[in-house]
């Protein structure tokens, strides 16, 4: 059964309130959860340039698809994805080609939404169940929604949320709304689940790695080339037809009935009921998963069972926008869509073949597992999620529909600004040379951070530009409150770290605006100084995974709690380096051949236009002591953004491995040292300060006695960190009341 309620009604928007001294109450009289004061501001450049209307705006996210993949870009190596939607959307905008985003999901959105570095608030990795309320997006937060709705804008999101909750986070689902967006659509929690290799219950689990009955072609033992497809209906019950044979894209009958959302009964007829051993209640990666409808306070848990929930992510998160953004069409307020695709997240999962044009359905085996069909896979998403995105275009007037299946997108024929932006670099094993699939996703290197970024528009001038200079992925933020006409210095009561973009947009010959970059990763917060628990991939422990079922998504062993892999020595490990131990325990005469490499939680990176400072920490095992030992390492590169041969900073080009530097070498290498310091101790702590305005004061005192009013668990007030705000977290108020900290310096 679906669960719709409604959670706390209005006070999602009291909980977020801060009071800003701004210009216009007027403008901002709509935007939730901000109390305003002061009278009127408008105008930026775009504003100034004669643009007389503010422009809807589509944001596109793309899941691990980093500038390694793009064509567009100059790259995507020898076989690269086909993208024919996002190519036409880049040779009439704008391509920004060395933009950083963060190393992970949710770091590369927040500091998209937010403005502000992972520093500022503590979102330092994926987020996971066991992530507190103080590493999630705070409900006192500025996001892009509330900023948008200073100027009028409507906004909604679909698909991957994975910003807030709902662990640890007492609006739990209703967090899209807490943080500012009208309406959500998607799985808040972000991930999608695992293949379901029992294909809904019809055979044992391990049968079907790519989560369907493949045909007999490609599995004679377990395969089916017919079957009964039963599927629910949207109104409870089921209906159910036969499918015989391969479709005219090639998809067997299996793959055929999962993308309706069924599930097929290998052989069988359509007389009676659907077996009662098929499990509708089993999530199948980017086919079955726990929708989330978020629409003002209402929240809709939506079943497994629904059809809501059954088919490809890529289409319903399209499907969805398409509805939202064609009911704006008869309102005079602007409009912002997210359209966040869980494409290419893994698990790495076969796409329908209707939506590969190109043929690559036929690359694509029935073994998921393997090396070079996961490569090829990540391909197909890539190619579904552009063919969808081309849909969307299409639909909501934006493009049109081109000869051939192509797409001719005239930026001057709608209102509209589009996005197009990579979360955070690719996987590894899916990561296209020259780039570095050891130094990828879930690293400070070029190959984890360098993301693709396309905007065109009605109001950028000479499109088809390459853009060069650094950009950040907080700068696009800024770029939103541009577009808006709203003046970002004036009204966020906050730090932000973002910079201006709508300037490149404007003007052909601007020059740079960003003479650094930045990005980090570290561990988020969890009780008990906890981590997600330790998981080995190939020869590398990480603590990225935010589960065993994520780590074995990710093709990796799990030696955490629950570890059931035969070649784990000892599970129920915490840290990466027990792991080491429990194989030197094991074997000390072949340590070194056995041992681990020890993955990073702690990576920082600042760049300048030639030059990169890398730092890297992580717990390490001594033997000596028995115990683990922080190490660090500091690197330093000489890189650029050349295509289809960037200079990158792979490990055989450290700097800091020549017997010395030169002169323009250690000018650089000092320089950028020295910014990395000063930034790193530009977040001071407040205690007691629990909605980040630098101040202790009544209102910290007011929100903690709200939350308390009925939520316990983990909020911006547990400032000891045990999952509980209590008591003793009033305590830190009381003590540091009427305290007002330094403000923070970028």
């Amino acid at each position: 059964m679906n669960r719709i309620h409604t959670r706390l009604g209005a006070l999602l928007c009291l909980l977020a309130g801060v009071t800003v001294s701004v210009p216009s109450t007027a403008a901002l009289a709509g935007l939730p959860g901000v109390h305003v004061e002061g009278s009127a501001a408008t105008g930026t450049d775009l504003f100034a340039s004669g643009f007389e209307f503010r422009p809807n705006i589509l944001l596109v996210i793309m899941d691990d698809v980093g500038i390694d993949q793009m064509p567009a870009f100059g790259y995507g190596g020898a076989l690269p994805a086909s993208m024919p939607s996002i190519d036409a959307i880049a040779g009439d905008g704008l391509r920004f080609r060395n933009t950083w985003s963060m190393p992970e999901c949710s770091p590369g959105r927040s500091v998209l939404l937010t403005g502000r570095y992972p520093l500022r608030n503590n979102v330092m990795q994926a987020l996971g169940p066991n992530d507190l309320a103080n590493s999630q997006i705070s409900p006192f937060e500025i996001t892009v929604p509330k900023l948008l709705h200073a100027a009028g804008y409507r906004s909604a999101l679909f698909g991957k949320f994975h910003l807030a909750g709902p662990e640890h986070n007492w609006a739990g689902n209703a967090t899209p709304s807490q943080l500012g967006w009208d309406h959500f659509n998607g799985w808040t929690g972000g991930l999608p689940g695992s293949i379901d290799t029992t294909a809904g219950g019809v055979a044992p689990a391990g049968t079907y790695s790519c989560g369907f009955v493949p045909d007999l072609a490609r599995d004679p033992e377990h395969g089916a080339d017919s079957g009964a497809c039963h599927v629910p209906a949207a109104g409870g019950g089921f209906h159910c037809q036969i499918l015989a044979g391969n479709d005219v894209a090639g998809d067997p009958p299996g793959l055929q009935c999962l993308t309706q959302g069924g599930i097929l009964v290998p052989d069988a007829s359509c007389d009676g009921p659907p077996p009662v051993t098929l499990e509708w209640q089993r999530e199948n990666a980017h086919y079955v998963s726990p929708l989330v409808i978020n629409d003002g306070d209402q929240v809709e848990e939506v079943s497994l069972v629904d059809p809501r929930s059954r088919g490809y992510r890529s289409t319903l998160e399209v499907d969805a926008a398409i509805d939202w953004i064609q009911q704006q069409a008869d309102s005079p307020r602007p409009w912002m869509a997210t359209v966040s695709f869980s494409a290419a997240h893994t698990p790495l999962h076969h796409a329908p073949g209707a939506l590969l044009p190109s043929g690559i359905a036929g690359d694509l085996g029935s073994d998921c597992l393997d090396t070079l069909t996961q490569r090829r896979l990540a391909d197909a998403m890539i190619e579904a999620m552009d063919t969808e995105l081309g849909r969307l275009l299409v639909a909501t007037g934006i493009a049109q529909a081109g000869p051939g299946g192509g797409l001719v997108y005239d930026p001057a024929a709608s209102n509209t600004v589009v996005v197009i932006y990579g979360d955070n670099g690719s996987f590894g094993p899916t990561v296209k040379v020259p780039f570095s699939p050891t130094r990828a996703k879930g690293s400070a290197y070029q190959t984890g951070v360098w993301v693709p970024l396309v905007v065109a528009g009605p109001m950028v001038a000479a499109a088809g530009r390459d853009i060069g200079h650094m950009v950040n992925g907080t700068d696009v933020f800024r770029l939103f409150g541009e577009l808006a006409g709203l003046d970002l210095a004036a009204w966020i009561p906050r730090q932000i770290d973002a910079l201006p973009m709508l300037p490149y947009l404007l003007d052909p010959a601007q020059a740079a605006l960003r003479s650094y970059n930045f990005v980090q990763g570290d561990l988020n917060l969890q009780i008990d100084d906890g981590r997600n628990g330790p998981c080995v991939i190939g020869s590398m422990c990480s603590h990225t995974p935010v589960s065993k079922s994520v780590c074995e998504d990710n093709g990796g062993i799990w030696w955490g709690q629950g570890a059931d892999h035969d070649s784990v020595i000892k599970g129920g490990l915490e840290q990466c380096w027990q792991v080491n131990q429990a194989i030197y325990h094991d074997d000390p005469a072949n340590y070194d051949e056995r041992a681990m490499t020890m993955g990073w939680t702690t990576y920082q990176a600042m760049r300048n236009t030639d030059f990169k400072l890398v730092r890297n920490r992580a717990l390490h095992y001594d033997p000596i002591s028995d115990d683990g030992v922080e190490v660090a390492v500091e690197e330093f590169y000489r890189i650029n953004e050349n295509a289809p041969l960037p200079l990158l900073d792979s490990a055989d080009r450290n700097l800091l491995d020549n017997p010395s530097l030169t002169r323009l070498q250690s000018i650089n290498h000092a320089a950028l040292s020295q910014k990395l310091d000063d930034l790193l101790a530009s977040q001071t702590v407040c205690p007691g300060d629990g909605n980040d305005d630098r101040r202790v004061d009544q209102e910290d005192l007011d929100n903690y006695h709200w939350i308390t009013s009925f939520w316990s668990g983990s909020s911006t007030y547990d400032f000891n960190l045990d999952g509980q705000t209590d008591a003793d977290d009033l305590a830190v108020i009381q003590d540091h009341l009427g305290t007002v900290c330094p403000p923070l310096v970028p």
